[in-house]
């Protein structure tokens, strides 16, 4: 549910993105420092909107990698654990059929 909105209000954004570098069409004058250029207004605001989506994704996925590199190590330190004690986890279904034994009733 939540991808879905995130999805819905990423479309309406570029709506109003669109509607907004539309309405703008006028050129304007850009200065690099070094170098000045008269760019209509709809490609100025596009590009930013694009360099800045850009950036965001980019930081979006390098923050995914970190995560999955998080992940992978603790579950070899996980599996070290479990070696050096023998420990291993319940099965979580084992659990649940017995609390169903235990209750007498099954959930619908």
């Amino acid at each position: 549910m939540k991808m879905q909105w995130s999805l819905i209000f990423g479309l309406l954004f570029a709506l109003l993105t669109a509607i907004f570098a539309v309405i703008n069409v006028d050129p304007v004058k850009v200065n690099f420092m070094f170098a000045e250029v008269n760019i209509p207004l709809i490609l100025l605001i596009l590009g930013c909107t694009l360099i800045g989506g850009i950036i965001v994704g980019s930081y979006g996925i390098f923050r995914q990698y970190k995560l999955q590199k998080t992940v992978k190590h603790l579950s070899v330190q996980l599996a070290q654990v479990q070696a050096e004690t023998g420990y291993t986890f319940p099965d979580p279904a084992a659990n649940k059929a017995v609390s169903e034994d235990e209750a007498g009733t099954k959930p619908l």
